[in-house]
């Protein structure tokens, strides 16, 4: 890992060390946080970790190719943009990419000035980010069992009735619903869920989803379950015990 105070969080996916430490390093440079990996389960391990704005992906990778792992992506609800690198020059291998998903393609051999204006171009493009307790800009509601969870105007409701939620624990659980399915990293959660002040959260963390989980105690079922070794997931049917994690 590669790291620039302040920039936004790429991730950086080449099984050529080389190429892989030569483009992180440069875009390290320019003010970019560069998480480096090697295949399709090393970045799978970085998402589950930290939020990254943009991913960089080699096409031709060994096992899992860059293809697999952007069709792969998308069907799991992972909507972080995509930028493919290949040498294959045939329009055929750029329209499959975007296809795919990805947002751009970029011909290997480049200049590293390129990636970074291509990369660039697509962030300032992102929607207004929003404040980690604030509500989402449109009509976002979620509704699971007995409750209704409103992100537009940041209500939880359980029968109609209106439960009192706090703007750390809205924050928190706003993460968790957007990743339903998804483990999400203790590192990650408060990273998202707080923002700016992630450094000064600690072990608050888990006082907090314990009176979210309060929140939303219904009977037998259990919304919020813990991922040993990993942190929390969201799951909507309420079922299931705690689970282990394993990548």
């Amino acid at each position: 890992m590669m790291t620039a105070h302040g920039g936004d969080a790429i991730a950086l996916v080449d099984d050529d060390s080389r190429a892989r430490e030569l483009l992180g390093s440069y875009l390290s440079q320019e003010g970019f946080e560069v998480f480096e990996a090697e295949d399709g389960a090393s970045l799978s391990a970085i998402l589950y970790r930290r939020a990254i704005a943009l991913i960089v992906l080699e096409l031709q990778l060994p096992g899992e190719d860059g293809l697999s792992i952007c069709r792969r992506l998308r069907a799991e609800g992972i909507r972080t943009p995509i930028i493919i690198l290949s040498a294959q020059a045939q329009d055929a291998d750029r329209i499959a990419g975007l296809t795919m998903g990805a947002d751009d393609y970029v011909r290997k051999p480049f200049n590293p000035r390129e990636v970074r204006a291509r990369i660039q171009a697509i962030l300032r493009r992102r929607p207004p980010r929003e404040e980690p307790g604030g509500p989402s800009v449109g009509n976002e509601v979620v509704r699971f069992g007995p409750f209704e969870f409103n992100i537009g105007i940041r209500t939880l409701r359980k029968d109609g009735q209106m439960l009192n939620i706090s703007t750390t624990q809205f924050a928190i659980f706003k993460v968790l619903v957007r990743h339903a399915g998804r483990p999400i990293s203790r590192e990650k959660l408060v990273q998202v869920a707080c923002g700016r002040d992630h450094s000064a959260f600690g072990r608050g963390l888990d006082v907090q989803v314990s009176r979210i989980r309060k929140l939303l105690e219904d009977g037998p079922f259990s919304y919020i379950q813990t991922v040993w070794g990993v942190g929390y997931m969201f799951e909507p049917s309420g079922r299931g015990d705690a689970i282990r994690h394993r990548q």
